[in-house]
């Protein structure tokens, strides 16, 4: 990569580099995030941080073997259930899908890859991602996926609370990957954990969806759905190596469809 600078961004090829080194067989990889509370002690940009970070080891751990490169990253989302909290930004459904439906329609038209992953930050981007992602294979021709690092955090069965937002999980990456940005002297302040059986009948009961947000005194505590007071950079790290490990696998299955008719 000495030829092409230090990073595998776009942003950083001049358009004569475009046609030089990304083909069709290339896998771009697009980060989203979200704006949006994480509690007293994480920042607004916390799944913008997230997603561009889990990009940036993804890229760089299989960027070789499998030809990735790192798109700029979409960083205001869908984000209504904080929408109570200041400085908390969201789109509609309609903004954002118009805003997907163009990025992958001036993608394809400006670039020659057709392999695409989006990284996704905010799990309230889950469902709208899912039903875009088979646009941008039927109607703008890529190759797509969405991967969704939280997901591949450990479970506690036993804990009391389930890890939902602003928890053990997010703020053992964040103080992993950007300690800086957590107020660790804050996290004291959360001491009326939420009621772990109304947070699984508000948001994980099984068939049903329901509209929640993050403001409810028996859903979360100040703005926070988890236990980050158990968070540890030990832990974050051990997040991290496994879902960029994981990746690897993510990204070959990705290819195979390419291969494979019907995909």
């Amino acid at each position: 990569m000495s030829d092409v600078g230090p990073s595998r961004l776009i942003g950083e090829l001049t358009f004569l580099e475009i046609s030089k080194f990304l083909s069709e067989g290339s896998i771009l990889c697009i980060p989203i995030g979200s704006i949006e509370q994480h509690g007293p002690h994480l920042p607004l940009n916390t799944d913008v941080v997230l997603a561009e970070a889990f990009t940036r080891l993804i890229v760089s751990r299989w960027g070789q073997a499998f030809d990735l490169w790192q798109l700029p990253t979409v960083s205001v989302s869908l984000a209504r259930e904080h929408e109570w909290a200041p400085g908390t930004m969201s789109l509609s459904i309609q903004t954002l899908t118009a805003l997907m439906r163009d990025l992958a329609r001036e993608i394809a038209r400006s670039l020659p890859a057709r392999n695409l992953m989006i990284i996704n930050g905010h799990g309230g981007n889950r469902g709208i991602l899912e039903a875009l992602v088979h646009d941008m294979r039927s109607d703008f021709g890529f190759n797509a996926c969405v991967l969704h690092p939280a997901e591949f955090a450990p479970i506690d069965e036993h804990a009391a609370v389930p890890e939902i937002h602003g928890g053990r999980n997010e703020t053992s990456i964040m103080l992993a990957i950007a300690p800086h940005l957590v107020r660790q002297d804050r996290i004291a302040q959360l001491k009326n954990p939420p009621d772990g059986e109304a947070v699984a009948m508000a948001i994980l009961q099984k068939g049903v969806t329901w509209p929640w947000t993050t403001d409810g005194r028996r859903l979360a505590d100040i703005g926070v759905i988890g236990d980050a007071q158990a968070a540890s950079a030990a832990f974050g790290q051990r997040i991290i190596d496994h879902v960029v490990e994981t990746a690897g696998g993510v990204l070959k299955q990705l290819l195979d469809n390419q291969r494979v008719p019907g995909h």
